[in-house]
């Protein structure tokens, strides 16, 4: 899913996030308790994981943070996640900004560094 060009720092997750419970949407924190990375800040990074997690509720979530102005620029998963998905559609749909998530097989997400520059054009993600 996606238009046009994003680009935007990679944040590399270790582990799958659940953005409900996971994600503060008004700050964009990771705020999951046992989350690894947890008090790292989504807001306008490339969130790159091996997985999304968790409850249908994360597809709210990504639409109030991207009401908010604090969602990712972009989501990398290494398998498809129709809620996540679900999200973004909606929140393309009500607030017409678009967060594109794209499934990359393991080998292209482990290929990415933490902080390095990412760009997402449709379906093609190339880094910097």
């Amino acid at each position: 899913m996606g238009r046009g060009v994003i680009t935007g720092r990679a944040l590399v997750l270790t582990e799958p996030l659940s953005l409900w419970g996971g994600m503060d949407p008004a700050s964009g924190e990771l705020i999951d308790a046992h989350h690894p990375q947890r008090g790292a800040n989504l807001a306008g990074r490339v969130v790159v994981m091996p997985a999304a997690r968790g409850s249908s509720s994360s597809a709210s979530v990504l639409a109030e943070a991207v009401r908010a102005g604090t969602a990712p620029a972009a989501i990398l998963v290494g398998q498809p996640d129709l809620i996540v998905s679900i999200g973004s559609a909606v929140a393309n749909e009500l607030y017409g900004k678009n967060v594109p998530v794209v499934v990359l097989s393991s080998e292209e997400l482990a290929a990415i560094s933490d902080g390095e520059e990412i760009v997402i054009a449709g379906d093609r993600v190339r880094r910097a």
